[in-house]
């Protein structure tokens, strides 16, 4: 009676992890439903497009859980909470290769060392400061492969007359304003250890492109396609999430970052 015999919480929490793993594959296949139509909206092959599920205050087990469904790509915006759930990805003797670790969020200079030891790709790289000290943290630990880096672009910056303050220069949701972006590619360029991968925005909560998701990431691909004409190996565009991945789609997006449409509403983080 009462909790019941550990036998019988083993067998309660099977039954959890595998209704867990319904409904994500039931999500998924709305999501990749949706990203398929939009592929043959705009033209394009299914094959250009990565889905990056991110998995932000969801637990450890749906990242294993997506890993045996097929996901390649994670990301997470919390260097803490990305760090705790390194030792709970599958290994490869659980038929799951290792899934591709991006971070989104923004990183502070004093967790560049965290951020470059855990992700394969950052998303977030918006200043030269941060850029000197990612690469610090790459030769510190001796990676064997550059650490991928995306510019963050902050569009609801762009046009604004003060641009003069650094931390001013970068919008609400972080990024660079685009009349700065050749300096953060120019840090790069001079970074051994990293490799300028391309471009990520958010679609802007103010500003001329507020409410205009496809407009924004519109101008995100023209700003992809200038910054590819001198570095012909950024090709990344990371755009889209849950409720605007077809208009990213639509623009042109290599990477789609969505979160609530695959793992559900978002747990509060205490």
């Amino acid at each position: 009676m009462g909790d019941g015999t550990p036998g019988d919480r083993t067998a309660n929490d099977g039954n959890g992890s595998a209704r867990r793993e319904r409904e994500l594959a039931e999500a998924l296949a709305r999501v990749e439903e949706r990203v398929e139509r939009a592929c043959a909206a705009a033209g394009r092959a299914r094959r250009e497009v990565t889905l990056i599920v991110v998995t932000k205050t969801h637990p450890a087990e749906d990242v294993r859980l997506l890993a045996r469904l097929g996901v390649r790509d994670v990301a997470e915006n919390r260097v803490q909470e990305a760090l705790a759930k390194i030792p709970t990805e599958p290994s490869p003797e659980e038929g799951a290769p290792p899934v591709r670790r991006h971070f989104v969020g923004q990183v502070q200079t004093n967790k560049a060392r965290a951020v470059a030891g855990w992700a394969d790709v950052v998303h977030s790289v918006d200043r030269p400061r941060l850029v000197r000290a990612l690469d610090a943290a790459v030769t510190f630990s001796g990676r064997a492969e550059p650490l991928d880096c995306l510019i963050q672009v902050a569009l609801d910056r762009e046009g604004v007359d003060d641009l003069s303050d650094p931390v001013a220069a970068g919008g609400d949701r972080g990024g660079v304003a685009p009349e700065r972006l050749g300096e953060v590619a120019e840090a790069l360029d001079e970074a051994p250890g990293l490799r300028l991968a391309g471009v990520m925005a958010v679609a802007p909560l103010k500003g001329a492109y507020a409410g205009r998701p496809g407009t924004a990431f519109e101008r995100l691909a023209e700003i992809a396609r200038g910054l590819r004409s001198t570095r012909p190996a950024a090709t990344m565009v990371s755009a889209g999430m849950s409720g605007d991945l077809e208009e990213a789609i639509a623009a042109g997006a290599t990477h789609i970052r969505v979160g609530s449409a695959v793992l559900g509403v978002r747990r509060t983080l205490r």
